[in-house]
């Protein structure tokens, strides 16, 4: 315990208060002292500068090429030596003194080079690390011809200075320098720092150019970065937020130097300037001083994090933007944002530059409003990750590399179906957009250009209200599994609720589409109405404010249109409170309402998450959720009210950072067999999450919310990452199967029922019909989950195992499964297509001639037995040729009867033959694999499960079967895993699988029906993933002392989860509690008391979902968006997309009924033809056909080729070789009215075909 808390104090806490330097007993005294004094340097260099030289120019260059140059000199020495490693010759002395004697014949500087590294060399002898027992040296070129030998090893070199992996790094590196010197000196001369602060700031400077030549060991990044090994990262952050804060320190310097700053007065508030300026100042400086301090405890994280975090934050609160997966989506949506905005800026700039009349609108206003709407719709249906979207740009620009990279992975035979899926719907949305857009421009220019807003806006925002109230608050909590808490069960039940197992679909209730009703009416109405009324109504008084109005306006309104477009889950809130804050009570403060509007949808964003942040506090730390382990903890709890007091402000101050709270609280797949069942499960999610969500499956959700799928056997936990209009980027991961008891015990708070408790307080009055009781209620409202839906199907596997042990413990049985395993390899033998080829082939036959031979006996105790082989002989203790026809010589027969192509299958022909030395091969191989020990259930089930592997050995007696290794691929492997399938059948069909033609039937069925392969074998995987029905599998489980073999059956069918929503909060700040605790205070105990199970907070699941080292999920999936066009239900609400396509066959489809309705009208009675529904059914008639054909003919003028008439006129042709004329006529006029190409074929063709066809 001692030397741990030295070591953290060593390692942690002095390496980040010094960038990385401290001492390290375990490195030699030479790297200990260059590591010294190059800090040592670092510090010195700019203190004495600024002590010594006046604040010039002068002084500035110097300090600036010194660091330069000193780092270039350490850069490229170290890059150097790094080359010579990789590529350097190496030449082994025979002693170190013949290296030192061919040194002496070298010049001066190669004598000292040489005196160098051996002092080098000796000093490492003095190193507790671990030295190869020969001593080479590297030649090292410094000219052409000219090289200098260096006794060193790579492993010396890295203790000494981190490596940089190419020039670009290192010129990055060199770079970071120079700024950071050139930065803090400035500073320096600009007497930001004074007194003993200077010294402070020279140890900040030397801290950042420190971390830049040997970085410290990874203690504790922040609690948003997970750790997972060395992080190059890392060495590049601290340079970088100090170049961030001196650069912002010195822009604010020269602002403050400017004179007449201006005073402003913003919502009642007057803001002078240069006091702002001043205040944010001081504030930066004192940042900078406390650098090693937050740095120490993790305030800030990786530079690329905070990158993605600060970019994302602008795009979502300014621009409206969703979500960034990572730094390229995140500078992706800021670039294409940024893009849109400046477009729109220049038509409202032109449309607002003169004044206008209110009564009045002027075109270019129109243009503009009609392009916010579409541009803002567009972006909010597009994913903030762009990889999908360059995919198919891709496949269109270059189907020619497209092409060539899919026949690479065919080859493989493993392609993965969802990057054509995701592309397809990516596709879908683009044409549906082009369609849309172009419609809702023309809508919203006609309608901003007339006054029809100046009188609506009460009525808007009261239906606003009303319908957001309905869609967001009474529908979801009518829903929700205990509505509001106190009632007992949902309100609005969905079909499958009171099933035990349903099989089929969810079903659409009539409350699902009214909410995707009144959500589609909100979101694509109500608020786009409301946000255009404010632009019309404030575009008069704006028409006269400066360029920053405009700007501000530009922005609001993308940034509300967008907002409302992905999800107006709380814009109804939102502009309730704007409205009764900004008319009543402080009116005067009041700017523009889209102004107001914009600013309140920021303030209650934060006030969300302070929510969320004060709601996980109180669960976590109330007094009657605690385990009060002794009386200590009462006496304990009132001292706590002061580390209460200040949770609370570091509550406030993470929510306004929006960063997780501080843990003082307390693309990853796994190679476990079972992960792909997850897998799935993130498959089956991305074709019908967003459409559940758009039906309130899961009731209301914003980005970053968790949900927790819970099942018999499957715990998942699911984050949604982004939320799009009609996408959602989301994350599974998976839990263990057979978690810890702390894991079920937290599983049992999930799933167990509140409906029966009947306590008040400490009595048990009971509780009213349908309703919660009192405990009950209250304590529901103590818990950092709720659950949401109890039955959310969603389609998967279901698992059924067997032990094998059992199935094969008597010896009857494992015969059994030998004679099916020889009928199987009989079987897929006669029906290789290379049966002919394996009969005919000299090399084979000529292998197998003592098989031919009846007097012939295998005998080999290890392989053949009575107890296990049904043709054994136990007089000659072996198996015979004539043995074996006598058992398989029927089946045999059989197999080859049922081919088309006749074999010889007596019992002198080559087939029976090549069957017997495939038997003889096959049980000699499961003999092999069990260790010649098949007599012994343990060898016997390892045997047989090395065979279902694909793992032969062939033993020197059967090595004729590499004349083709599709005998042991295509023939005897299958064999082996049909044989476990029909010793399954085998106890629920006793009778049946003894009759051949049954047993030949159900080989059939299950070649095609079933996939039957080991779990490790990628058409496995494959299968899965293609959603096969049924797979069957064998599995060796070694777990917690226990040895078993399990046939593992797996049927798809649709499972029932139970969601459970989960404090984002309480998720996020229990995974930087985990962070804190394993790396930086470093406490390994896997029983620690941070992970034990708390059923108000699910701390046990939530941790054990993190990425490891933290967590140890079982699956993590790659982030994957789900589109709404992939829900069928969702789908039939709205129809699908709408295209070019979809408009040009919905108006067909009218043209054409209209016409038959024209020519049911003109020369058709109605008692013969039934116009009315669309759909036609004729009479005898003769004349019905004949002039619904010319009226289709007519409206539609031929305009095909000679060779489609008469391709059309043959399949009219065929249609009518029924010679029932009735019937003719029906299908005929089907076809008219389904796919109109009857109108291919000429009028006279049809005519002359009808009446022929009636006249059969």
């Amino acid at each position: 315990m001692g030397s741990q808390l030295v070591q953290t104090l060593r390692q942690g806490v002095w390496a980040s208060l010094t960038g990385g330097w401290y001492h390290d007993p375990d490195q030699n005294t030479f790297n200990n002292s260059c590591h010294l004094y190059l800090w040592m340097f670092l510090l010195m260099l700019p203190l004495s500068l600024h002590l010594a030289l006046p604040p010039t120019t002068m002084a500035l260059s110097i300090y600036c090429t010194s660091v330069t140059i000193f780092f270039i000199t350490i850069k490229m020495v170290n890059y150097r030596l790094h080359v010579m490693f990789d590529k350097g010759d190496v030449v082994p002395p025979s002693s170190l003194s013949d290296v030192i004697q061919g040194a002496e014949n070298k010049s001066n500087a190669s004598d000292s080079c040489l005196a160098e590294e051996d002092s080098i060399d000796e000093s490492s002898e003095t190193s507790t690390q671990e030295k190869p027992s020969r001593k080479l040296y590297y030649k090292l070129k410094l000219f052409p011809g000219k090289w200098v030998n260096i006794l060193y090893d790579r492993l010396a070199l890295l203790a000494l200075l981190d490596r940089n992996q190419d020039v670009v790094e290192n010129i990055a590196v060199v770079f970071l320098a120079f700024l950071v010197a050139f930065l803090g000196f400035i500073l320096l001369n600009h007497g930001c720092f004074k007194d003993i602060w200077v010294f402070q700031f020279c140890v900040v400077i030397a801290s950042c150019q420190y971390s830049l030549l040997k970085a410290f060991s990874v203690s504790f990044l922040s609690p948003l970065d997970v750790f997972q090994g060395h992080n190059q990262i890392v060495a590049y952050s601290r340079a970088a937020y100090f170049c961030i804060f001196c650069g912002l320190i010195w822009i604010l310097e020269q602002m403050l130097r400017s004179k007449d700053l201006p005073v402003s007065t913003v919502y009642g508030i007057t803001i002078v300037l240069a006091d702002a300026l001043k205040f944010l100042r001081d504030i930066l400086v004192g940042i900078t001083y406390c650098f090693p301090v937050t740095f120490l405890v993790g305030l800030f994280p990786q530079i690329n994090t905070f990158m993605i975090y600060l970019l994302e934050q602008i795009d979502i609160h300014f621009f409206g933007g969703t979500a960034a997966t990572g730094l390229h989506s995140a500078v992706y949506s800021i670039f294409r944002s940024l893009t849109a905005l400046s477009l729109l800026y220049g038509f409202c700039f032109g449309a607002l530059k003169e004044p206008w009349d209110e009564q009045h609108t002027p075109a270019l206003f129109s243009g503009f409003c009609g392009l916010l709407v579409v541009l803002s719709y567009h972006l909010s249906g597009q994913s903030s990750d762009p990889t999908v979207l360059m995919s198919l740009i891709k496949s269109k620009l270059m189907p020619t590399l497209v092409d060539s990279e899919e026949e690479g992975e065919d080859s493989e035979d493993i392609k993965d179906p969802l990057p054509e899926k995701l592309m397809n719907s990516v596709k879908e949305i683009l044409l549906s957009d082009l369609v849309v857009c172009s419609i809702a421009y023309i809508l919203t220019f006609a309608i901003t250009s007339s006054t029809v807003f100046l009188s609506l806006k009460v009525v808007l925002y009261a239906l606003a209200g009303t319908v957001g109230f309905v869609t967001h608050y009474l529908v979801p909590q009518l829903r929700k599994h205990h509505p509001w808490l106190w009632i007992s069960h949902p309100v609005l039940k969905s079909n499958e609720y009171s099933q035990f197992e349903p099989r089929d679909d969810a079903q659409l209730m009539w409350f699902e589409r009214l909410y995707v009703g009144l959500l589609c009416f909100e979101k694509y109405v109500v608020y786009p109405a409301i946000i255009l009324s404010a632009l019309t109504n404030d575009g008069f008084s704006l028409s006269h404010r400066k360029n920053c109005d405009v700007l501000l306006m530009t922005v609001a309104g993308m940034k509300l249109l967008r907002a409302s477009f992905c999800n107006p889950s709380f814009q109804f809130v939102t502009l309730i409170f704007t409205i009764v804050f900004f008319e009543f009570d402080c009116s005067r403060a009041s700017e523009t309402f889209l102004l107001d509007f914009f600013i309140m949808s920021i303030v209650f964003h934060k006030l969300s998450d302070l929510l969320h942040k004060l709601h996980f506090i109180m669960v976590y730390i109330a007094p009657w959720q605690i385990a009060w382990g002794s009386a200590f903890h009462a006496f304990a709890q009132p001292f706590a009210v002061p580390h209460s007091a200040m949770l609370l402000l570091q509550t406030f101050v993470t929510t306004l950072f929006y960063t997780p709270l501080s843990p003082f609280l307390g693309r990853c797949d796994d190679n476990n067999l079972n992960s792909i069942f997850y897998e799935y499960l993130t498959r089956s999610l991305q074709h019908s999450l967003c459409g559940d969500l758009m039906l309130g499956r899961w009731g209301n959700y914003s980005s970053g919310d968790c949900f927790i799928l819970a099942s018999d056997y499957l715990n998942a936990f699911v984050h949604l990452i982004e939320i799009g209009n009609g996408l959602v980027t989301f994350q599974l991961r998976g839990l263990e199967f057979r978690g810890t008891y702390c894991q079920q015990r937290e599983v049992e708070a999930i799933t167990e029922g509140v409906e029966e408790d009947d306590a008040c307080c400490c009595c048990e009055p009971g509780h009213l019909p349908h309703v919660l009781s009192c405990n009950a209620a209250f304590n529901l409202r103590w818990l950092a989950w709720e659950v949401t839906t109890t039955k959310y199907l969603l389609e998967g596997y279901s698992i059924s195992e067997n032990n094998a042990a059992t199935m094969l413990q008597v010896y009857d049985l494992r015969k059994l499964l030998i004679t099916y395993y020889l009928k199987s390899i009989i079987y897929y033998l006669i029906h290789s297509l290379k049966l002919q080829t394996w009969i005919k082939d000299p090399s084979i036959m000529e292998a197998l001639v003592s098989y031919t031979k009846w007097h012939h006996i295998e005998r080999d105790p290890a392989v053949f037995s009575i107890k296990i082989d049904e043709d054994y002989v136990h007089c000659l203790q072996g198996v015979t040729r004539a043995s074996f026809c006598n058992v398989y010589l029927e089946w045999i027969q059989y197999c080859a009867n049922k081919m088309e192509e006749p074999v010889d299958c007596d019992e002198d022909s080559p087939l029976v033959t090549l069957c017997y030395a495939l038997s003889v091969l096959g049980r000699r191989s499961l003999g092999t694999a069990s260790h010649n020990m098949s007599n012994s259930l343990e060898s016997f089930l390892y045997g047989f499960n090395t065979l279902f592997k694909g793992d032969f050995r062939i033993a020197t007696k059967d090595e004729w079967v590499f004349t083709d290794m599709d005998l042991l691929q295509k023939v005897v492997a299958p064999g082996v895993r049909m044989s476990l399938k029909l010793h399954q059948d085998h106890f629920t069909c006793l009778e049946e699988t003894e009759e051949p033609a049954i047993l030949y039937e159900a080989i059939s069925n299950y070649k095609t029906s079933l996939v039957i392969c080991h779990e490790s074998d990628p058409a496995w995987r494959k299968a899965v993933l293609s959603s096969r029905d049924t797979l069957l599998t064998l599995r060796h489980m070694v777990d917690d002392g226990t040895d078993e073999y399990k046939i593992i059956m797996l049927y798809k069918r649709h499972l029932s989860f139970k969601v459970i929503k989960i404090n984002k909060e309480c998720v996020r700040g229990l995974w930087a509690g985990q962070q804190q605790e394993l790396v930086f205070l470093r406490n390994r105990n896997p029983e620690r008391g941070s992970i034990q199970n708390s059923k108000q907070a699910l701390r046990n699941m939530i941790n054990s979902s993190c990425d490891q080292p933290l967590g140890y999920p079982m699956y993590v999936s790659p982030l994957t968006t789900s589109y709404m066009g992939t829900h069928k239900q969702l789908r039939s609400i709205w129809g699908g997309p709408l295209s070019l396509d979809s408009i040009r066959t919905w108006l067909f489809s009218k043209w054409v009924r209209k016409d038959n309705l024209t020519s049911c009208n003109s020369g058709v009675n109605m008692e013969d033809v039934d116009c009315a529904g669309g759909s036609s059914s004729l009479s005898h008639n003769p004349n019905s056909i004949t002039s619904q054909s010319l009226s289709l003919h007519q409206a539609r003028p031929n305009r095909t080729s000679h060779a489609n008439r008469q391709h059309a006129a043959g399949l009219v042709h065929q249609l009518f070789s029924t010679g029932d004329a009735q019937v003719c006529s029906q299908q005929m006029q089907y076809m008219i009215r389904l796919k109109g190409w009857f109108t291919q074929v000429t009028n006279l063709q049809i005519g002359v075909l009808t009446m022929k066809a009636l006249h059969i």
